[in-house]
């Protein structure tokens, strides 16, 4: 009987060791999962406001008599409203912004071309362009982009007590960077130079024609909601 426990005991043992060799060294152990940082997803339709200061260069200049007042500064602060939409192409963000500005920018030259005060004022303007972007940062929260499309706005001109005002159609061309700092919300500062081109005025009798050019840089900074 002892002879028997004594063979179970060591076929046993032996047994155990042979699946312990089989075993690994180790076990592995599973890696911690994880989760980077969600992506900033620029996609979709978005609305803000804006404000800033625009400066800029204003012409009076009349062929008939051959007088200029030669380029004079006009300046001013603007505060507006945009509203855009964002697709995203593989690395890049590609959209089309709207806005519309109130102005503030104007100015006035006493030059030799002026019968007593040349005046040059922007009441209002828009823009409609067209954006390119590529997002950067870990997340994709940083938006640098270059903008252009079509500048309209309302300049008004004034010499001698005679006015006249002219509905502009022109250019735009600028950048700026936008940054998503909050979950739907964004913040940009923009740069855009403006240029409604050169318009004749009407003679009446009193004063003959004149052509006026107005051109000014915009900077201005907003926040947008991203729906």
């Amino acid at each position: 009987m002892h002879r028997f426990v004594i063979v179970a005991a060591a076929s046993l043992a032996a047994a155990t060791s042979a699946f312990a060799a089989d075993l690994p060294a180790r076990m592995p152990v599973k890696a911690p999962l994880y989760s980077p940082a969600s992506v900033v997803n620029w996609a979709g339709l978005y609305a803000g406001i804006n404000a800033g200061y625009g400066w800029g260069t204003a012409n009076f200049n009349q062929p008939a008599t051959g007088l200029s007042t030669g380029d004079y500064r006009v300046k001013g602060g603007v505060f507006g409203g945009q509203l855009g939409y964002n697709m995203q192409v593989q690395k890049f963000v590609l959209g089309v912004e709207t806005d519309i500005q109130w102005s503030g920018i104007k100015g006035s030259s006493t030059a030799a071309g002026c019968a007593t005060v040349c005046e040059t004022k922007n009441s209002w303007f828009g823009t409609t362009r067209g954006r390119v972007g590529m997002p950067l940062g870990a997340t994709g929260a940083w938006l640098p982009y270059v903008t252009g499309g079509v500048a309209y706005g309302d300049v008004k001109v004034s010499d001698a007590g005679i006015s006249r005002k002219s509905t502009r159609v022109g250019w735009t061309v600028g950048g700026g960077v936008e940054t998503m700092f909050a979950p739907a919300w964004s913040a940009k500062l923009e740069y855009l130079y403006v240029d409604l081109g050169k318009f004749t005025t009407v003679g009446d009798g009193t004063a003959p024609p004149f052509d006026v050019k107005y051109r000014t840089s915009i900077v201005r900074a907003g926040v947008n909601y991203h729906f």
